[in-house]
């Protein structure tokens, strides 16, 4: 198993902001901020499945080709291979918590479909 974070990485992106929590063995726990208006890429992942809990503000979720609406203390599931993608619709900073479980966790793991921001 690889595992590529480490408590305390974090970085700034064009949708908002992450922050790794903690980090072992087969998985890594992140705090993912999603200012007004922003859209993070429709992705999937080789390697890792990801657990997304809702802490703040309202989200809206793309999971393969549904569309779901999750508020706060609400999750969701993306399995290994899944496209998905969060947005925050709305005038206030949305956050959630992502637990990502795998042999390989790595910022590299990340198959890019659609991108607001250019990123390939």
């Amino acid at each position: 198993m690889e595992n590529n974070y480490k408590r305390g990485d974090h970085d700034s992106r064009p949708w908002g902001t992450w922050e790794v929590l903690d980090a072992g063995n087969g998985f890594c726990v992140k705090r993912i901020c999603v200012t007004p208006g922003n859209i993070l890429s429709l992705q999937s992942h080789n390697h890792r499945a990801e657990h997304w809990i809702i802490v703040k503000g309202q989200a809206v979720v793309t999971l393969g080709e549904e569309k779901l609406v999750k508020n706060a203390n609400e999750s969701v599931y993306i399995p290994v291979g899944t496209k998905h993608r969060i947005q925050n619709d709305t005038d206030k900073n949305m956050e959630f918590i992502e637990v990502q479980t795998g042999d390989n966790l790595d910022e590299n793991d990340i198959i890019r479909y659609e991108d607001s921001y250019g990123r390939v």
